[in-house]
């Protein structure tokens, strides 16, 4: 779960973080007074989950509680478009208004998972300001990394090394230093993805301060973390991800095709796309329906399906083991009567209780596309939303 920049630097300001003075608005006039008790002199920023905020217009310096007004009525309401967005962007719903910070250098900072290592990362530049991933493809030398164990956690060592290599030696060795163990305690403590600061800055009175901050949690870990659940913006997903996490579909992702998936399996599901791709299609969807033995399960995961307009065809791809074949079949055959699935639909089922699962499907009266083999039913998806198109 991602949080709002003000979400993430109030989590970080808790852990000994130092970040600006600001308020958050979700009004013209309450950015105005917002901006009159920081002196007018502040930064509006649009409260949306992507980077590319300012190139998409969504932050604004401004010189007075007048122009923060102004500023805001222009941010609140829009849909604010990154490289990060896609077309449709995402609606700005509250601003942050902060202090301008008199800046000297820029510098990158962030805690996340080095999956090749099995460990927490600790990864620093001097190179701040920037897209990280443009940093390590142009300047490789400039990204320094220290491993988190977890039977001695960051040591202070190790922050020294960090500092020393971004340039923040002398008064600033030990501020640095510190600021690096809070933001790996407010990691660890939270069950953290990432977390990032970009820019970490060195401001013209020879402080650290995050003028920036992101912080995303392991969804997993929400029932350790019901204060953090709460901080959910459903505004800010795509709504058939959140219907589907309110239904208990826990394994829904959006994508750009328009073949809709239905699977049983995130490996299946994995290789049920790359099939598709295969044979020139694209998945509408990543649906891992898991072991989905009751039929309402498998109707509310086809209704929210069968509701994209993005998707011309449907393929459901069981191989039942402890989910049960009939019962998914149970299920298509309801969504289909009841009209939740309007796409051409190609079924290919194998595993526990096939045969009363293709019975279902064959005494139901039902215009179904059936396939045997995993290739054999990529093949007719992908022909099926070819000639619905």
């Amino acid at each position: 779960m991602k949080l709002h920049e003000y979400q993430a630097k109030e989590l970080l300001a808790e852990y000994g973080v130092p970040i600006p003075r600001g308020q958050i608005a979700r009004t013209p006039e309450e950015a105005h007074s917002a901006a009159s008790e920081l002196g007018g002199k502040v930064v509006v920023k649009a409260q949306a989950l992507t980077g590319g905020r300012g190139k998409g217009g969504g932050v604004k310096l401004v010189n007075s509680a007048d122009e923060a007004k102004e500023a805001a009525s222009e941010i609140l309401g829009m849909q604010l478009v990154t490289h990060q967005t896609g077309p449709a962007g995402l609606p700005v719903h509250t601003v942050l208004v902060e202090e301008q910070i008199e800046i000297e250098r820029e510098l990158y900072l962030s805690v996340a998972i080095d999956n090749s290592a099995g460990k927490p990362v600790v990864i620093a530049s001097a190179a701040g300001g920037m897209d990280i991933e443009a940093v390590a493809e142009s300047n490789p030398e400039k990204i320094n990394r220290q491993l988190v164990y977890p039977h001695s956690g960051f040591q202070p060592f190790q922050g020294r090394a960090l500092a020393f290599a971004t340039g923040l030696d002398g008064d600033l060795l030990r501020p640095a230093s510190d600021l690096m163990s809070n933001l790996v305690k407010a990691f660890e403590e939270n069950d953290g993805a990432i977390a990032e600061i970009n820019p970490l800055v060195v401001t013209s009175e020879g402080t650290l301060i995050a003028a920036d901050a992101k912080f995303s949690t392991d969804d997993n870990a929400d029932f350790r973390h019901f204060e953090l659940a709460e901080l959910r913006d459903a505004t800010q997903e795509d709504q058939r991800e959140v219907e589907a996490k309110d239904a208990g579909i826990e394994n829904y992702v959006k994508l750009d095709g328009n073949i809709g998936c239905l699977v049983n399996g995130a490996g299946l599901a994995m290789a049920t796309m790359d099939a598709l791709n295969f044979e020139g299609g694209e998945p509408a969807n990543f649906l891992d329906i898991g072991t989905a033995n009751s039929a309402d399960s498998v109707v509310t995961a086809l209704k929210i399906i069968g509701s994209d307009p993005d998707v011309s065809a449907v393929l459901v791809n069981i191989f039942g083991g402890l989910a049960r074949v009939d019962i998914i079949a149970d299920g298509v055959v309801i969504a289909k009567n009841e009209g939740l699935l309007p796409q051409p639909t190609v079924v290919r089922l194998a595993g526990t209780n096939v045969e009363e699962g293709l019975e279902i499907l064959d005494n139901s009266g039902l215009e179904l596309t059936r396939a045997d083999g995993f290739a054999e039913a990529a093949q007719k998806a992908v022909a099926a939303a070819t000639n619905a198109n």
